[in-house]
């Protein structure tokens, strides 16, 4: 083979590459047999016709492009690794010639990683906002969370206040006319949540249980149902029960039913507590970690980043996104529902910092090239058992899922993110 590379813009070029008889032969063999299963030809039963009688009827040409496609995908790579190219996307492959007898000649205009010049990544000074420390109000208020966790509610006799919940049957209607999604019955509404429009929960405060009230509010102008954006409407609701919140006492029983393994409120704060500046700690490093990562990329020049690895990028995060969601018993059609969004609004959402992930992407791989950071057979070994127990998978099934050059690199590029975190100082 022999292969040429012509530089035609930044992190762009042209391959030009050629594939021997070596290859091109047993191509053609392995084409003739596969279309030959179908072919028939007088005197000769069908699948059993012989190359020379197919070659005069069809022409060896025929069995070009099937032997081609077998071929090309190797001898790319092929041509790619002779060079040394670090290709970022798919290439646009063009014919030269594809001549009998001769080498076929072919073309690959490709995109190339962009060349990182690395700045300051060792010894780097940050500030983060991210507070370690946990208070008794912290504290306070995350039990406060489990107590009304438990809250029960209880019907009250007297007039719905805020934090009450209501049970309703509502009728909407626009100039009179009932609307779609504006009727219901029984519905427990809890006044203040903001689960209705605006300024439907507040007309339902100071009411009791059998009046019927009229409520009269605006669509918001961005309201999803664009029908009824911006219009007046009217509630028609009869509210049926008025319930309110009975929280259990603050004591060593509460302890006991938030926690089964806790014995007294005293220890249950102390686990609390445990578990905050765990939370606490965790947000800290991730805010240090982010903000050195981010002072090593702006400290790096890179000339030009090609539009294609920004659209990749993109694609990679909307497909992880999804599949999460899917994981998780939610498609892609439910989530639009849910969200009032669109898959154009997740791509634009995945768009604003793309650029940004691409560029941290490849400054912590110069880095790792840099400080020549690899992966041993151990640390690849435990990084399959580590993903096995973190989803809960086989070993086996995990390892069958991931390359050995994907897993070297993820490991790659934790050492590097390791190097650029340890030495930081924090302000």
């Amino acid at each position: 083979m022999s292969t040429s590379f012509e530089t035609k813009a930044t992190n762009r070029g042209v391959v030009t590459f050629t594939i021997g008889q070596d290859d091109i032969k047993p191509a053609l063999d392995q084409a003739f047999n596969k279309v030959k299963k179908e072919l028939t030809a007088p005197g000769f039963r069908k699948g059993h016709m012989p190359r020379a009688v197919f070659n005069q009827k069809y022409g060896e040409e025929a069995l070009y492009e099937e032997a081609l496609n077998s071929i090309l995908p190797s001898a790319y790579e092929g041509a790619i690794a002779e060079l040394e190219l670090d290709v970022v996307a798919q290439p646009k492959i063009d014919i030269k010639s594809m001549e009998k007898g001769q080498d076929w000649e072919l073309t690959a205009e490709v995109v190339t990683k962009p060349e990182v010049k690395l700045g300051a990544y060792k010894d780097l000074e940050v500030s983060v906002d991210a507070a370690k420390e946990v208070t008794d109000a912290e504290v306070d208020e995350k039990i406060e969370q489990e107590r009304n966790n438990l809250a029960e509610l209880v019907l009250k006799e007297d007039a719905a206040a805020e934090g009450d919940t209501v049970v309703i049957d509502f009728v909407g209607t626009v100039d009179g006319v009932e609307f779609d999604g504006g009727k219901g019955d029984n519905f427990s509404l809890e006044l203040g949540s903001g689960q209705f429009i605006p300024g439907f929960e507040e007309q339902l405060i100071g009411k009791k249980a059998g009046e019927t009230v009229e409520v009269n509010v605006t669509f918001p102008e961005d309201y999803q149902a664009a029908d009824l954006a911006g219009k007046d409407a009217k509630f028609v609701t009869t509210i049926h029960e008025v319930k309110t919140k009975e929280v259990p006492e603050l004591d060593d029983e509460l302890a006991k039913d938030i926690d089964e393994e806790i014995d007294t409120l005293d220890e249950l704060k102390a686990k609390y507590r445990k578990e905050l500046e765990d939370a606490k700690e965790t947000a800290y490093n991730d805010a240090v970690e982010s903000a050195v990562i981010d002072l090593a990329v702006a400290n790096a020049e890179i000339v030009e980043l090609p539009e294609e690895m920004i659209k990749d990028e993109v694609n990679r995060a909307m497909q992880e996104f999804m599949g999460n969601m899917q994981r998780q018993g939610i498609s892609p059609e439910m989530y639009f529902q849910l969200t009032g969004t669109s898959e154009e609004d997740l791509q634009k959402q995945y768009e604003a910092d793309a650029d940004k992930r691409v560029k941290t992407n490849l400054v912590i791989e110069a880095i790792a090239k840099a400080e020549g950071f690899e992966a041993s057979d151990e640390e690849i070994e435990k990084e399959i058992n580590d993903l096995a127990v973190e989803y809960s998978m086989d070993v086996d099934q995990v390892r069958s899922l991931l390359s050995p050059d994907m897993l070297k690199h993820d490991i790659a590029m934790k050492k590097a993110i390791d190097a650029i975190t340890s030495s930081v100082k924090v302000k």
